[in-house]
């Protein structure tokens, strides 16, 4: 059977669903906090104690009992089962582990908030408790080194050289959730376009300046219209 090969982007949107708020508010702050106080690296140097709290309080909203996975992340699950490893690719925006916890494969751009990284020996492990300056690694022991596996403002994001790779073999480019408007993956549209000739589809909320760019844009809640989307492709390919 000659099945497509979809490339899948995440965002906020479809973590919304499941109970996580977005910590920023209409004023543009985190948590009563600017941007430049707790998501940078210059942040973290000026007043790591600060960015440990903001993250802690992340790291504790989304091991809550509350906050679990949504009919989309099921729904993407079961794209994945229906197209295996080589039809199908997922990364994502978000930080949280909500497409791990039904074991969909997926490449996390901007880190995982449930893991650390040490400065000084660069080892990545998972950590779910609070992380405080003096936590030592638990690998090099160095206390005061470690700091949460996200990338922050004016950071590289992850994997970008495999990312472009799955854009450039894509058929269909689908974003859930996302505004388009946070390089690099605002670009992942045209780049899916540009170099696949890939069909790409927007699943949001409502339209995003991006909506434009788009062969086709589809408005609700992602755990309304991934399913939806999910159920008549798989009846489509007849898989």
């Amino acid at each position: 059977m000659n099945l497509p090969k979809i490339v899948v982007l995440t965002g906020a949107g479809i973590s919304a669903e499941s109970g996580i708020k977005t910590f920023r508010d209409q004023n543009g702050l985190w948590e009563n906090h600017s941007i430049e106080e707790v998501a940078t690296y210059e942040a973290y140097i000026k007043n790591p104690e600060l960015v440990h709290q903001f993250y802690n309080a992340r790291r504790e909203q989304l091991l809550s009992d509350q906050v679990k996975p949504n009919p989309a992340h099921h729904a993407l699950k079961k794209l994945y089962d229906a197209l295996g490893d080589d039809h199908f690719f997922l990364v994502t925006q978000n930080i949280d582990d909500l497409h791990d916890r039904v074991d969909t494969p997926c490449v996390h751009m901007h880190g995982e908030l449930l893991k650390v990284r040490c400065e000084n020996c660069s080892e990545i492990y998972e950590h779910h408790a609070h992380l405080y300056v003096e936590t030592p690694c638990s690998q090099c022991a160095q206390p005061g080194q470690l700091r949460p596996h996200v990338v922050w403002f004016g950071e590289i994001p992850l994997q970008m050289d495999y990312i472009y790779d799955q854009l450039a073999t894509a058929d269909i480019f689908l974003s859930i959730g996302t505004s388009g408007l946070v390089y690099p993956a605002a670009q992942f549209v045209q780049e899916a376009k540009r170099v696949g000739g890939a069909k790409c589809i927007e699943l949001n909320r409502e339209h995003t300046p991006r909506s434009i760019d788009f062969d086709q844009s589809i408005q609700g809640l992602a755990g309304d219209t991934v399913p939806q989307w999910v159920d008549q492709f798989i009846q489509e390919q007849g898989i």
